[in-house]
């Protein structure tokens, strides 16, 4: 190996010469380095870090007005696309004020591919399943922190300065970065950097061409660095696995103790305790998620439909009240044309978020499901007190 630039790092990969090059996301400089460096090894083959999705997102910015919102909410990817939109939403704020589009690295990496009659691959896992994996090392509480700073970030107006995003490929800082990220949720690091530096470099390994230029975000140059040339199952990568048995056990195990404690005070404390254990729960987390849709902004009967779904459905694992407010805003406030068409202007701020029927109804959905939780932790404690 050799290296020629600090950002730039040259190996042999069997028979191939792979010039790897690490960038800052929303940098101007990285863009401009992707492009000289394609320029000059007019490789055979250029590898970027993206998958079909956002390669699809990329070269058709049109494609959010292909969204159906109705589908996302019944398939379950609501949360999926809301953290999307809220990372879209923070890369466009910060490249706006240097004049670069969010992802632009990338882009210069397609069209120099296309200048130069290079092979375009895509070498990074799909978004959903990361997700999915991540969301299964998690647990319910890193789950519930990351939905909370996702919806925080939404309202940050944080201006960062170029230097302080070139900073962001010195490998020391971004080391510490990924430090910070283990501890505050431990487990998540393994799946959204480790697994995929070993899946990109596999699928670097598996590349044909005797020259190869592969684009990363600099945070994955130190691990993909250590494993290039070692062996990795992709199918492994790949699998979502199954839910941990706890899971199940604690996600029906709650609504039958709640539903054990409503049997016990109407058997042993008679009807009239019974019924108000009954209201208590309905008030406690109706009111709760009912406040979630609120601030929201709902339609009021979205709102009426969370106070009465809620209690309800945190009695049924396989529905959350969130979904169901989701499909009633959805139907009440169809999404327009125009709110597909402006949504990648309209997600760069707090206005804009709450504005848009799109990213309102995922909005809805959190802040639903949000309160609803809160509910049936205060619900479970005000009946258990009753007994």
């Amino acid at each position: 190996m050799q290296e020629e630039d600090k950002n730039i790092d040259i190996f042999e990969l069997g028979q191939s010469r792979l010039i790897l090059v690490g960038t800052a996301h929303v940098s101007k400089t990285s863009a401009e380095l992707v492009e000289q460096t394609i320029e000059k090894y007019q490789p055979d083959v250029v590898a970027l870090e993206l998958d079909s999705g956002r390669f699809e997102s990329l070269s058709n910015p049109e494609r959010w007005k292909e969204t159906n919102i109705y589908e996302v909410v019944k398939s379950g990817r609501a949360y999926l696309l809301l953290a999307q939109l809220a990372l879209a939403g923070f890369q466009k704020r910060i490249a706006s004020q240097f004049g670069i589009n969010p992802g632009q690295e990338m882009i210069s990496g397609i069209q120099g591919a296309e200048k130069f009659g290079s092979k375009i691959e895509l070498i990074d896992r799909e978004v959903k399943i990361t997700m999915k994996r991540a969301w299964g090392n998690a647990g319910f509480f890193s789950v519930f922190r990351i939905l909370l700073s996702l919806i925080s970030g939404i309202f940050s107006s944080e201006k960062m300065s170029e230097e302080e995003i070139e900073a962001l490929k010195e490998n020391d800082a971004l080391t510490a970065m990924m430090s910070e990220f283990d501890d505050f949720l431990p487990g998540v690091k393994d799946v959204l950097i480790d697994e995929r530096d070993s899946y990109m470099s596999e699928k670097l390994r598996r590349i044909e061409g005797q020259t190869i230029v592969a684009v990363v975000g600099a945070g994955h140059v130190p691990g993909m660095k250590k494993k290039l040339g070692s062996e990795f199952d992709l199918i492994e990568l790949e699998t979502v696995p199954p839910p941990k048995p706890y899971t199940k056990l604690v996600a029906w195990g709650i609504p039958t103790v709640i539903l054990v404690m409503f049997i016990i005070g109407f058997m042993n404390s008679g009807a009239e305790t019974g019924k108000e254990m009954v209201l208590t729960w309905v008030f406690a987390n109706g009111t709760l998620a009912a406040i979630g849709a609120l601030l929201a902004l709902a339609h009021p009967l979205t709102i009426l439909t969370a106070f009465f779904a809620a209690p309800l459905t945190s009695l049924n694992p396989t529905i959350a009240a969130g979904w169901v407010c989701g499909l009633v805003e959805a139907i009440l406030k169809k999404p327009r044309v125009m709110d597909l068409e402006l949504i990648g202007d309209d997600i760069t701020n707090v206005k804009g978020f709450w504005s848009n029927r799109v990213s309102k109804i995922l909005l809805i959905i959190a802040f639903a499901n949000i309160g609803s939780i809160l509910g049936t932790a205060l619900g479970f404690g005000l009946i258990a007190r009753m007994l």
